[in-house]
């Protein structure tokens, strides 16, 4: 078997309060890509079975020579130290986990510590809080690492696989930790025009599928960066050590100067998206249309090349030619999203000009991510989602699998919107929630809701 450990998931999560709604209220837009990261990295820990989460935290009360944990038989947290106290969340300790960890580990010679006090720091309680927010419910333990070396943190990392495999129940292990805090002049620590190497190399060994390049980043570089996460991705390769490499990077971001990583490592999960749009349970059926498609291509193609926007092709196709709103989306040939601009409503006269003007935007305006170069086009693959006329919807009448939703505020001013059929939501209340992140529409406020159907449309090949 590829992977015969109980070990199921491991992976990476930021911790930065102001992720929190409550917490980060009108600054939520900035970090959204976090947001959105942990959303997908909870459904993972969801899909792969993991009923404990083990998360360690470099924000725990350190000791110099042993690592700590907070006892059971629950822990709690707040946000009532960044002003949002009546945010609080409880889990229950898997406290027959610890103490097989506390055993594994001093046989190496590792003493574990638990803390006088089970009220987590805000490096676990963040990526706790998400957790339960995007529907995983299960016992945690929750670590913090030590000073002693490298070495040390990749060898407790192995102690606890091996308490995880002794005990035999699927379990998810979470690295909390941020990357550089040195990124721009305006950063909490100050600034460093050499700390986003740090960054760019860890986000490298992901993208590349070689965790293990994190392990041997310059030590001089890591004190340059001011990182905070570092000891606790160690110690995940230790506990993911021997399992296949399932690298995926979910999100990164450096808003206010410190990065933010959400992470795969390994899952059990693999594969599940080369079959997706054969699944019968998928209702939002892909198709290719060269005229559709390539149109896109077309686009983006002249546009970055020459600067110059296409005049719209004589129509043969009756699509193109009727009235219609659009989503362009570009990804590479590993299947991460490159860019997608659409309109809820049509703007222009025919689905053709439509498409061209958003996918204009899509490959130069969405601000994710940096304009697309010369050099990209041959490694880009096209969709486009054409929408239906939105109709006002209850709730009970959503399915994440059929219909695309909008979220609108009750003066019709703030709207955001998810696409249907979008791998990681199962739920109409995930894809509510992602949708008003998307309009920035607090939790609690009122909210009206729309649904739509699309045709969509990929190339032949595309991820």
């Amino acid at each position: 078997m590829a992977n015969e450990s109980s070990l199921v998931f491991a992976g990476i999560a930021p911790h930065p309060p102001i992720m929190v709604p409550e917490v980060g209220r009108e600054a939520l837009p900035q970090v959204r890509r976090s947001i959105d990261g942990m959303a997908e990295l909870t459904e993972r820990v969801i899909d792969s079975g993991a009923t404990s989460v083990i998360l360690i935290s470099p924000h725990a009360p350190l000791d110099v020579s042993a690592f700590v944990a907070y006892p059971g038989p629950n822990v709690f947290g707040d946000f009532s130290g960044f002003r949002a106290p009546s945010v609080q969340l409880e889990a229950p300790v898997d406290t027959e986990l610890l103490d097989a960890i506390s055993d594994s580990a001093l046989a190496s010679d590792y003493e574990v510590i638990k803390l006088s006090r089970n009220e987590l720091d805000h490096g676990t309680a963040v990526p706790l809080y998400f957790l339960h927010r995007n529907g995983w419910a299960g016992d945690v333990v929750a670590l913090g690492y030590s000073f002693l070396a490298n070495e040390d943190h990749l060898r407790f990392g192995q102690c606890i696989r091996k308490a995880v495999d002794a005990l035999g129940r699927r379990v998810a292990f979470i690295a909390s930790g941020d990357l550089s805090h040195r990124l721009k002049p305006e950063a909490p620590a100050g600034f460093n025009p050499t700390a986003h190497v740090f960054d760019e190399e860890v986000v490298d060994a992901i993208r590349s599928n070689s965790p293990e390049k994190i392990i041997k980043i310059d030590p001089e570089l890591r004190r340059i960066a001011g990182e905070c996460g570092y000891r606790s991705m160690l110690v995940a390769l230790g506990a993911a050590h021997g399992l296949p490499h399932a690298c995926d990077l979910l999100s990164y971001e450096s808003p206010f100067g410190v990065g933010y990583l959400v992470a795969q490592i390994t899952t059990t999960k693999m594969g599940d998206s080369d079959t997706h749009d054969r699944d019968p349970n998928r209702r939002v059926f892909v198709s290719n249309d060269e005229d559709v498609t390539g149109l896109a291509r077309k686009t983006v193609e002249t546009y970055i090349q020459t600067g110059s926007r296409i005049e719209a092709p004589q129509i043969t196709s009756t699509l193109l030619a009727s009235r219609a709103a659009c989503f362009v989306s570009l990804k590479t040939r590993a299947g991460e999203l490159r860019g997608c601009i659409g309109t809820i409503e049509p703007t222009e006269d025919t689905l053709a000009e439509e498409l061209i003007v958003n996918a204009i935007n899509a490959c130069t305006r969405d601000p994710r991510f940096p304009p697309v170069s010369r050099s990209e086009l041959d490694g880009l693959f096209y969709s486009v989602d054409v929408l239906s006329t939105p109709e006002p919807a209850l709730f009970e009448e959503l399915d994440p699998l059929v219909y695309g939703v909008i979220v609108e505020d009750t003066k019709g001013i703030r709207r955001g919107l998810l696409l249907p059929d979008i791998e990681g939501v199962k739920t109409a209340q995930h894809q509510v929630e992602i949708a008003t992140r998307k309009a920035g529409i607090p939790i609690d406020e009122a909210t009206r809701l729309f649904r739509f159907c699309v045709q969509r449309f990929r190339e032949t090949g595309s991820a």
